[in-house]
């Protein structure tokens, strides 16, 4: 029977290799700082502005350089600042009634993925009026242009501001709706490193992590192009190279900077060539207890990696030798070996524990199997794995594969 699966898991993530060149993805236009927007609302023709963030960016002042800027310019503008850490439909209705209520003709989501998810929803909303949230849920169900969307990333990790997705919680059903279409990707992305300077280290580790995880299963997966694996590579570079430095003097801006460039590369890459078993893990645990999503992948990647074994050897060493880890000389078993440690040591240099506390024996099975829903057949991983497979994980991040 997992011959069959696997078969068709291979052939449908086969479809999708080959229609890659085909897919209408773009890439937002980069702006380096928020003092530079002036030229875009010129650009855009901007008349009226709506600001989504949440009240953690609004209280530490991260969204006074875009009103700085918004009233040299003489823009209107309302900020929406209720967005919830899971963006629900209630705050994209929010937002949405707000955008409305000003006339408003540009988006910009300033902050981490949350902010972002929910801006891109609402635009969503803005272009199909008479539909729902839910109603646009799924895959390529949004094909008309929307808003001028400019994404302000507050952190180095999510990606958000290049990918194609939105992430919306109905908290009446408690069911998250995955909004997936092309024009949800933004027109902008300012990486302004100002505005990640007073993020605390141990949010500068897990969202630096979570970048280097998008570079890491976008480059050892099996729909990968040149364009990928390059922004793979440079994405893990950059990492190695300014991750800790970010973690232990935040007011490194250069190191910021880098970290915006990694996410930004990083989520490009993964957005083309998709992720893995690492992420289906990850948001597995996230919706059965709230684990922060950069630090789930964190602590699963070295397992994942190491399970893969010889399939991914060869481009686990290529992945070493950008980040440092290991050289030309290494065998692929070698070098791959060294890649792995790298990471386990960046981690415990960054304070990221080897195991999450809190996960439940009798919660592993439905969680495995969320897992392996998500995963196959979309996610084209080196190697397959069953939901019996994906229990080990959830038994080895709890500290309990040893337990009764």
């Amino acid at each position: 029977m997992f011959f069959l699966k696997s078969a068709f898991c291979r052939t449908f993530q086969g479809v999708f290799r080959i229609a890659i060149p085909f897919l209408p993805y773009r890439e937002p236009a980069v702006v380096p700082s928020c003092a530079e927007l002036d030229r875009v609302f010129t650009h855009e023709k901007t008349t009226s502005v709506l600001i989504v963030t949440d009240t953690g960016i609004l209280q530490n002042g991260l969204v006074t350089p875009i009103e700085t800027v918004l009233h040299r310019k003489g823009i209107p503008y309302a900020v929406y600042a209720k967005t919830q850490p899971n963006p629900t439909v209630e705050n994209v209705e929010e937002a949405l009634a707000l955008y409305r209520q000003n006339c408003c003709d540009t988006l910009i989501a300033i902050g981490g993925g949350s902010p972002m998810d929910c801006a891109k929803a609402v635009g969503a909303r803005v272009v199909y009026p008479k539909r729902s949230v839910n109603q646009l849920g799924g895959m390529l169900k949004i094909n008309r242009k929307l808003p001028t969307l400019i994404a302000i990333p507050t952190t180095a990790g999510t990606g958000s501001e290049t990918t194609v997705a939105a992430l919306i919680t109905d908290t009446a059903t408690h069911h998250k709706y995955a909004l997936m279409s092309f024009p949800l990707i933004p027109h902008y992305a300012v990486l302004d490193a100002a505005l990640t300077a007073s993020l605390p280290p141990h949010l500068t580790a897990t969202t630096g992590m979570d970048a280097l995880t998008h570079a890491v299963e976008a480059y050892i997966g099996r729909s990968t192009t040149k364009e990928t694996r390059k922004l793979a590579l440079e994405a893990t570079r950059l990492v190695f190279q300014n991750v800790e430095q970010a973690y232990t003097n935040g007011r490194n801006l250069e190191a910021r900077r880098n970290m915006l460039h990694a996410a930004y590369k990083a989520g490009i890459s993964f957005s083309k060539s998709y992720v893995g078993y690492i992420h289906a893990l990850a948001h597995a645990l996230g919706g059965r207890y709230g684990t922060p999503h950069g630090l789930a992948n964190a602590v699963i990647m070295p397992y994942v990696l190491e399970a893969y074994g010889e399939r991914a050897e060869k481009k686990l060493r290529r992945l070493g030798i950008a980040a440092g880890a290991c050289t030309e000389a290494d065998s692929p078993k070698e070098g791959a070996k060294k890649f792995i440690e790298a990471i386990k040591h960046l981690n415990a240099s960054m304070g990221i524990p080897e195991t999450l506390a809190g996960i439940r024996k009798e919660d592993i099975p439905a969680l495995a199997a969320h897992a392996e829903k998500e995963a196959n057949p979309l996610y084209p991983v080196p190697k397959l794995m069953t939901k019996k497979e994906l229990e080990y994980f959830f038994s080895k991040i709890g500290g309990i594969h040893e337990k009764d």
